[in-house]
Parts: structure tokens; C-alpha cells; sequence
């Protein structure tokens, strides 16, 4: 697989060490960057899973309509955890509205323990991002999930008794409700996925 350059946007609000950490095992460059317009010459932009909707809404707003414009047009991006969610429409966690990538919207997990922290099985179908990935069992830590098309899930998982998206795909945009940064090998894996199907 090529090198390639990596821009994890950084909505200021967590420490985003581990993930860069897991985007860079392969000899990738990762730029944190605080404007997702900087993905100018990047081969693909993460959004990572540490924050608030509002709050990361807020930092995205600018840019909001050039950023969806151009994963619709196929620049290749992972959103992980909160920035799954950001692929969205909106959010009952904060104000502020999504990227709108995908349909659907976030809603507050119906469970009585907030939040979900810890492991869960997820029920994959056929897809690139889990290749060589069996019997997945992924970190989540979160209390809202998305509720959108069924024909863009490509995982579910259920916590106590709601199920729900574990990721969506749409074109070359992926999102996954789990950390695959936490999730061992296997979730090392998907990242990994994800790369050589953006190096493509």
C-alpha cells in the first residue's frame, strides 16, 4: 500500500493520540488540523470520536456545505464514534446540523444505563471495511446512535435492548459507532481497511 497523507480533524475538545497513533502503523503522514478545509492534497479526512454534536457542529458549520459537496463527489472520509454522528443530519445530544452525508439523524441510545462503555459484538454484512475481519467485537463508548436508511448500515449492534447502526457506508464515506483505535486487533483492521481502500 502507498503512503498516504491523513488529515484527523480536530474539533478541540479531546486528545486525539491514539487515533493518529492507529492511522499511522502503516508509515501514513496524519495532519491534525482544526479546519477540514486543509484536506486540500490529503488522500482522506478522519473524523474522530472525541467531543460533543454541538460543539463539533460548530467548528465544521464554515465549511459545512463545501465538506458534504465533496464526500459526495468521493473524497474518501471515517468517522468514528462522534464523528459518525456528524455525518448526519442533526443530532438530539446538541444544536447545529450535520454534514448531511447521510440520511437520518441521532437520537439518545434507549437504554437505562448512560453511557454504553464497553464491548459489543457487531453484526457485519459484506462489505471492504471488514475484510478479513471475523466475529468483530468493538469499544464503544456512547449515548446516542443513529437512526437512518437501512441500505446504508453495514453493521448492527444492540445494547440492553436497542439495536442499531454499528456503521454506515455511502460511496467512499464510512462511519462506525465503535472505536477501532480501542478495539484491538480486529479494529486495527478495519482501520487498516479503510486505507487500502482509499490507496486504490
Amino acid at each position: 500500500m502507498r503512503k498516504l497523507d491523513l488529515v484527523l480533524f480536530d474539533y478541540g475538545t479531546g486528545n486525539l493520540h491514539s487515533l493518529a497513533k492507529a492511522l499511522s502503523l502503516g508509515g501514513h503522514d496524519v495532519r491534525v488540523e482544526d479546519d477540514p478545509a486543509r484536506i486540500s492534497g490529503a488522500d482522506a479526512l478522519i473524523l474522530p470520536g472525541v467531543g460533543a454534536f454541538g460543539a463539533a457542529a460548530a467548528r465544521l458549520a464554515p465549511r459545512r456545505a463545501w465538506l458534504r459537496d465533496a464526500l459526495r463527489d468521493g473524497f474518501p472520509c471515517l468517522g468514528i464514534c462522534l464523528g459518525m454522528q456528524l455525518l448526519f443530519e442533526a443530532s438530539e445530544e446538541g444544536r447545529g446540523e450535520g454534514l448531511g452525508v447521510l440520511p437520518g439523524r441521532v437520537r439518545r441510545l434507549h437504554a437505562a444505563r448512560l453511557p454504553q462503555m464497553g464491548w459489543n459484538s457487531v453484526d457485519t454484512i459484506e462489505d471492504p471495511l471488514f475484510a478479513g475481519v471475523e466475529d468483530l467485537v468493538a469499544y464503544y463508548a456512547n449515548s446516542f446512535v443513529a437512526e437512518t436508511d437501512t441500505t446504508a448500515v453495514i453493521g448492527w449492534t444492540a445494547y440492553e435492548t436497542d439495536r442499531f447502526a454499528a456503521a454506515v457506508r455511502a460511496g467512499r464515506t464510512v462511519g462506525v459507532q465503535f472505536h477501532p483505535e480501542k478495539s484491538g486487533g480486529p479494529g486495527l483492521r478495519v482501520i487498516d481497511n479503510f486505507l487500502r481502500e482509499v490507496a486504490t
